[in-house]
C-alpha cells in the first residue's frame, strides 16, 4: 500500500506544482483547462519514472501484450485459486502447516 500512496501523492505533488499553482480554481473554464492539462500530461509531457516517456507512449508499447478479457476468462481455472490471510505470516504459517500449496 506504501508504493501506491508515494505515487498518487508524486502524482498530485505534480498536478499542484505544474497545474494547480498556476491556474485561476475560480475561473468558469476551469474544467477545460484541466481537460487540456490531463492531455498534455498523459500525451506530451515525459515523465521521469517511464523513462522519460509519456504514459500514452508506455500503453502503445503495452497493449498489443495484454491479454483482452476474453482471452483472460477462457484461461482462467478458479480450482487453481487460493484465498490469502489479510496477514502476510499468518499466510505463510498456514501455507506451511497445508503443505505449500
Amino acid at each position: 500500500m506504501g508504493l501506491s500512496n508515494g505515487k498518487v501523492e508524486r502524482s498530485q505533488k505534480t498536478d499542484w506544482d505544474e497545474f494547480y499553482s498556476i491556474v485561476d480554481l475560480a475561473a468558469p473554464d476551469l474544467n477545460e483547462k484541466l481537460r487540456q492539462w490531463q492531455d498534455y500530461y498523459n500525451h506530451e509531457r515525459p515523465h521521469g519514472s517511464l523513462n522519460n516517456r509519456t504514459p500514452w507512449e508506455v500503453w502503445w508499447e503495452l497493449e498489443s501484450k495484454t491479454p483482452l478479457t476474453e482471452e483472460v476468462e477462457a484461461k482462467y481455472d478458479p480450482t487453481k485459486e487460493r484465498f490469502r490471510e489479510q496477514s502476510y505470516r499468518a499466510d505463510l504459517a498456514l501455507q506451511r502447516l497445508k503443505g505449500g500449496q
